[in-house]
C-alpha cells in the first residue's frame, strides 16, 4: 500500500501543528496512478538523454526540485510553516532515486499538507470577512512587503494570522480605492477567497502531476516543460485557431500571470493598453461582466477564461510593469479576434531628414512585426504565397523607385516566427553563406540555413531592435552585425536562442530544448541577445522581460565561427557616430521625456513596502501622476506645446487616450517615433561619413557587394 494512502508522518505533523485549527482533510489524499508513475520515469529518460543541456537528475537537482516544488506552490510563502519545510527537507537528496523509480508518494504527500494549509487559511479568512464585528482600520503606520519571494517561511500561527490579516487590509484597501464600499469590499475579497477554496478542493491527481512534473522540467530550462493531456489540447486549439484569444504570450510568474510580449497585429497590440510584464491579475467577459479575480491560478485556467468566440469582449483587470504589488489596478477591455496575415504584414514609409551639408536625405523604413510565411499556400503551390521575404523584397523595389539613400529595418517587437524566412530575409542583403549555425544536444553543429542568392539591397542598412525582438529576429540582427553589412541600433535583444520539440510520453507529452541557435560568429544568441552597436534607452525592464529574468536560463557560449565574408569594418565609425547622436538626442525633448520617464518607473519599482494607511495612499497616488504630469509638461513645453493646466486636465486626456477605439494594425510613425527619427538621423551621419565621395572609391575596389552605391 501506498504511503499517500494511510495517514503519512508529514500529514501527521501537519494536523498536530495547530490541531484546533488545521483538521485532517475529510477527503483521502490524492494518489498517483501506475500510469503517471510510467510517465515519470519516461520523462526523466528523456530528459537525460535529449536535452541540450546534459544535466545529471542527482543530489544537488533532488535539492533545486524541493525547492521549485515548494515556489511553484507557495510562491509568497503565506502557506507553509517553517516546521513543514523542516519536515520536507529530510527527502532533499532522495528525490532523484524516487523520479528513476516513479516513486512520487513524497510530492503527493508534500501536496496533501499543502492542500490542507490553503484550506484552513481560507476558510479563516472567509469566516473573518464574513464576521461584521471585525472591524479593519486603515489610519494606522501598518505596511506590507511586496515581495515575499525571498522572506523566511512562517514560523508560527501567530505569524501567519498577521501577515494574513495585513493582506486583507491590503485588498480591502485597494478595492475601495477603486470606488468600492468597505461592504462591497469585503463581499468581493470573501466571493475570491470562496472561488480559490472551490479550486483547491477540485484539483485533481493529473493537476499535481502537471506541477510535479513541471518543478523537474524547469530546471532544464525554462522552455522545458510537461504538458497534459488538457494542456496539450489546449496547446492543439490554440495552434489551430479554432477560438480566438487577444494575441499575448503569457506565463505564470508567482501567483500572478504576467504578459511576455504581445503579437504584432493582433487584438492586444491594435488595441494599445496592454504591455509586456503587465500583471493579469482579473478576467471579465462583456463589457459590463463581472471581474474574476485570477491570482493564484494556474496559467491553462486563466487563457481559458481569456480566450472565447471572435469578436467577443474580454475585460483584463490589469496591474501595471513596474507597479507595486497592491498598487492601483486598471481595467482593460479587449475584442477577441484571430492574429490576421495581413495585420502582421511588412510596411513601408520614406523619412526625409536633413544630412549638415543642408542635403535632404531620403530613407526607406521597413517595420516587420513577424517573420511570417502562407505555409498552406506553399504546400498548394500557389505563386503568389504570402510571405515576409516577399513582402520585404518587394518594398525594397517600391522604395528604390522612389530614390532612397538607405534603408532601415525596423524588427522592434518582432517577436520571431519562422526560421526559413529569417534566413531567406537575410539573404536580401548579403551574398552566399550561412546565416545561422545550430547544435544538437548531441555536439552536431549544422550549418543548412544559408542565403544562396546574391543580395537584392546592397545599400546603406540600419536595423532596429528592442528587449522584444526575439528568435527569428536575432538571427537577422545577428547575421548583418556578424557580416559588416549594416549598422544595429537600439536596445539589447529578448536572448530566446533555444529550438524546442514535441515528444509524445506515455501520458501527455514533453516539450524539451534539444538545440541552440549560433550565430557565425561563433556567438549564440542565447541569455545575451544580440548587442546593438549603438544603444537606446528602454522603458522595459530587462530583469522583467527577457530570456535572463528567466530562471535556469541556458547560458551564452561560443561554438567555432564559420568562414564569412566581412563587408564592412564599421568598428572605426561606431564612436563617432555614438558621438553624433549622444550630442543630437542631448536636445531633443522627447529623449529627454524617455530617459525621465526610465528613471521614473525604476524609483517607482525599488520600493519594498506598500502603506495600508489610506491616507497615504492616496497622497501617494496624487504625487505619482502630479510627477508624471510635469516629465509630460516639461516635453510639452520643449517641444512648444500648450501644458496641462492641472492634474484633472491630465487625468481627462489619459482617459481618453485609453479609451480610444481600435483603429487596426499600428502605421510606422514618421513624425511621432523618437527612436526612429533618430535612426534615421545614425543612418544620415553614416552615409556621410562612410558612403562620402572619397569613401566610395575606396569601397569600390574591396567591397564584395559594391556597398557604396
Amino acid at each position: 500500500m501506498r504511503l499517500s494512502n494511510i495517514i503519512s508522518p508529514l500529514l501527521l505533523s501537519a494536523a498536530l501543528l495547530g490541531a484546533s485549527a488545521f483538521a485532517i482533510p475529510t477527503k483521502a489524499p490524492l494518489s498517483y496512478s501506475e500510469e503517471q508513475s510510467a510517465t515519470a520515469i519516461e520523462l526523466l529518460y528523456r530528459l537525460q538523454q535529449g536535452h541540450f543541456n546534459k544535466q545529471r537528475m542527482d543530489d544537488e537537482l533532488s535539492k533545486d526540485f524541493l525547492n521549485k516544488y515548494l515556489e511553484m506552490l507557495d510562491p509568497s510563502k503565506m502557506f507553509f510553516y517553517e516546521k513543514d519545510i523542516q519536515g520536507f527537507r529530510k527527502y532533499d537528496t532522495k528525490f532523484d532515486n524516487f523520479f528513476a523509480k516513479g516513486k512520487l508518494d513524497v510530492p503527493y504527500e508534500i501536496y496533501a499538507v499543502y492542500q490542507q494549509r490553503v484550506r484552513s487559511r481560507l476558510n479563516n479568512v472567509i469566516a473573518l470577512l464574513e464576521d461584521e464585528t471585525v472591524t479593519f482600520n486603515f489610519n494606522g503606520d501598518d505596511s506590507i512587503a511586496t515581495e515575499r519571494k525571498d522572506a523566511p517561511w512562517i514560523k508560527t500561527m501567530g505569524e501567519a494570522d498577521d501577515l494574513w490579516h495585513k493582506r486583507i487590509k491590503l485588498s480591502l484597501l485597494n478595492l475601495k480605492m477603486a470606488g468600492k464600499s468597505i461592504d462591497e469590499a469585503r463581499e468581493t475579497l470573501a466571493k475570491r477567497y470562496k472561488n480559490q477554496l472551490k479550486r483547491i478542493d477540485q484539483e485533481k491527481s493529473s493537476d499535481v502531476f502537471e506541477i510535479v512534473l513541471n518543478a523537474l522540467t524547469v530546471l532544464f530550462d525554462p522552455h522545458t516543460n510537461y504538458w497534459s493531456p488538457r494542456t496539450n489540447e489546449n496547446f492543439n486549439i490554440n495552434m489551430s485557431k479554432s477560438l480566438e484569444g487577444i494575441g499575448a504570450v503569457l506565463q505564470s510568474e508567482d501567483e500572478f500571470t504576467k504578459v511576455v510580449r504581445l503579437v504584432t497585429g493582433g487584438p492586444a497590440s491594435r488595441q494599445g493598453q496592454l504591455k509586456a510584464a503587465d500583471r493579469i491579475v482579473g478576467v471579465g467577459q462583456g463589457d459590463d461582466g463581472e471581474i474574476i479575480d485570477v491570482v493564484g491560478w494556474r496559467l491553462d485556467e486563466v487563457v481559458n477564461l481569456i480566450r472565447g468566440p471572435k469578436n467577443t469582449v474580454v475585460k483584463l483587470e490589469v496591474l501595471p510593469a513596474g507597479e507595486l504589488i497592491g498598487a492601483e489596478t486598471s481595467i482593460v477591455k479587449i475584442s477577441r479576434d484571430k492574429v490576421k496575415l495581413e495585420d502582421q504584414a511588412a510596411q513601408k514609409a520614406v523619412l526625409e531628414l536633413p544630412g549638415d551639408d543642408g542635403k535632404i536625405y531620403k530613407l526607406g523604413v521597413i517595420q516587420l512585426p513577424d517573420f511570417y510565411i502562407d505555409f498552406d499556400a506553399l504546400m498548394r503551390r500557389d505563386p503568389n504565397y504570402k510571405s515576409s521575404t516577399k513582402d520585404v523584397a518587394r518594398l525594397i523595389s517600391e522604395l528604390e523607385l522612389e530614390g532612397i539613400d538607405g534603408l532601415i529595418l525596423d524588427l522592434r517587437n518582432n517577436g520571431g516566427g519562422s526560421l526559413t524566412e529569417a534566413t531567406s530575409l537575410t539573404d536580401l542583403f548579403i551574398d552566399r553563406g550561412v546565416v545561422v549555425q545550430i547544435k544538437n544536444s548531441d555536439g552536431r553543429v549544422g550549418r543548412q540555413n544559408q542565403a544562396y542568392s546574391h543580395p537584392r539591397y546592397t545599400g546603406p542598412l540600419i536595423v532596429m531592435i528592442n528587449r522584444l525582438s526575439a528568435s527569428a529576429s536575432e538571427i537577422v540582427a545577428g547575421a548583418i552585425q556578424d557580416y559588416g553589412r549594416g549598422i544595429i541600433v537600439g536596445s539589447r535583444s529578448f536572448g530566446k536562442g533555444t529550438v524546442q520539440s514535441v515528444k509524445e510520453l506515455k501520458l501527455g507529452h514533453l516539450k524539451m530544448t534539444e538545440s541552440k541557435f549560433y550565430r557565425v560568429s561563433g556567438d549564440s544568441t542565447q541569455h545575451r541577445g544580440v548587442v546593438p552597436d549603438i544603444s537606446y534607452p528602454t522603458l522595459i525592464d530587462e530583469e522583467e522581460v527577457g530570456e535572463s529574468a528567466y530562471e535556469n536560463a541556458l547560458i551564452w557560449d561560443q561554438i567555432r565561427a564559420v568562414p564569412h565574408d566581412v563587408y564592412n569594418n564599421y568598428s572605426p565609425l561606431i564612436a563617432d557616430l555614438e558621438k553624433r547622436h549622444e550630442k543630437r538626442v542631448q536636445g531633443d525633448p522627447d529623449f529627454n521625456y524617455l530617459l525621465q520617464r526610465i528613471d521614473f518607473v525604476k524609483r517607482n519599482r525599488a520600493e519594498k513596502s506598500i502603506s495600508l494607511n489610506e491616507e497615504k495612499r492616496e497622497q501617494r497616488k496624487t504625487s505619482l501622476e502630479e510627477e508624471s504630469m510635469q516629465l509630460e509638461n516639461t516635453r510639452r513645453l520643449a517641444k512648444g506645446l500648450e501644458p496641462y493646466k492641472d492634474l484633472e486636465a491630465y487625468r481627462k486626456e489619459e482617459e481618453s487616450e485609453e479609451q480610444e477605439q481600435d483603429a487596426g494594425p499600428p502605421k510606422i510613425d514618421i513624425d511621432g517615433d523618437t527612436l526612429l527619427i533618430e535612426s534615421g538621423n545614425i543612418l544620415v551621419d553614416l552615409i556621410e561619413t562612410k558612403y562620402s565621395k572619397e569613401q566610395k572609391i575606396a569601397d569600390n575596389k574591396n567591397n564584395p557587394l559594391n556597398l557604396s552605391r
